[in-house]
């Protein structure tokens, strides 16, 4: 890297909160390892506060996912580093937690599925693999397409940006720094201050907890309002194992109230989906008709009792 280009890195990181050295921290060296992780809880307990300082945007950016999902888009993470790895983890809960397709929400990350593990050196830095990487999955219009990114200026990220932009796909950025130019980057700017870490500049501690917490939320919420919640439970999950088998006919013995075997008989004659186990039960309709009208009410169990 040329003096110039460090000279300005330097400046970019000086001016961010979360490159600054947090005062609670500065003799945590000289600590227990009790005091050290008190000290750390400590600094944790900010980040719900921070996290709901943008809910207004998050509960935007979720309004245009859900109507993204509805015209068959896709919700697309991109990130680097911790950031990039967190898009991965909400990306790959999705389909066993919804049952949706694995096609609906992706993550990318610099450098590849082998960043996942290990750093790949220079990757972040190139915002044209962003653009290759988009290209490769077929980003279009339909789809969405988050950017995250704690500093809010890694190269990857706003090429990734720059180029859904320019085919018209809607953009979100996530940072925890403000005035990032991530966040004028995008459509929809969300920003997170969780400030200096307790570990000067790892942010892979208060704000990639920040960044876990906003990607919940923006799935979750997207989710709930495509349909794939009865109640507070997630009836449209993908019993895969013998755990997610047992919560489902636990969902279906709480939506309903029945008991364990009437919950199993249900699951089975609807092919183990909890969704169509309790509009049967709860309705007395056939499982032809509950799926019929499953289908006419967009997966909405309540629209389907009150139908």
């Amino acid at each position: 890297m040329k003096t110039t280009e460090q000279d300005k890195l330097l400046q970019q990181l000086n001016s961010m909160s979360s490159e600054a050295r947090n005062p609670q921290s500065m003799d945590i060296d000289l600590l227990s390892s009790l005091e050290i992780v008190q000290r750390i809880n400590q600094q944790d307990q900010t980040v719900a506060h921070s996290v709901s300082q943008c809910l207004p945007q998050v509960a935007a950016l979720a309004d245009r996912i859900v109507e993204a999902f509805a015209y068959g888009g896709r919700l697309v993470y991109l990130g680097a580093g911790t950031s990039g790895r967190l898009g991965i983890l909400d990306a790959v809960e999705c389909p066993p937690t919804f049952s949706v397709p694995a096609s609906q929400v992706v993550a990318l990350i610099a450098g590849g599925d082998g960043a996942v593990y290990k750093a790949v050196e220079g990757a972040e830095d190139d915002p044209q693999l962003a653009v290759n990487d988009l290209q490769r999955i077929n980003l279009d219009a339909k789809d969405i397409l988050v950017g995250i990114a704690a500093s809010g200026r890694t190269p990857y990220v706003l090429g990734g940006l720059a180029y859904a932009r320019s085919i018209g796909c809607f953009t979100a950025a996530i940072s925890c720094n403000a005035n990032a130019p991530l966040l004028s980057a995008a459509d929809i700017g969300i920003c997170a201050l969780t400030g200096p870490e307790v570990l000067t500049g790892s942010t892979r501690m208060k704000a990639g907890s920040a960044q876990k917490m906003l990607l919940n939320m923006l799935s979750t919420t997207a989710m709930i309002r495509s349909g794939k919640v009865y109640q507070n439970l997630m009836v449209d999950l993908h019993a895969s194992n013998a755990k997610l088998v047992a919560r489902a006919v636990r969902i279906v013995m709480q939506a309903t109230d029945c008991n364990a075997a009437n919950a199993r008989k249900a699951l089975d004659a609807a092919g183990m989906s909890a969704k169509l186990a309790i509009l049967h039960l709860l309705s007395g309709q056939s499982i032809a008709q509950c799926r019929e009208q499953l289908a006419a009410q967009n997966g909405f169990i309540r629209r389907a009792l009150e139908s």
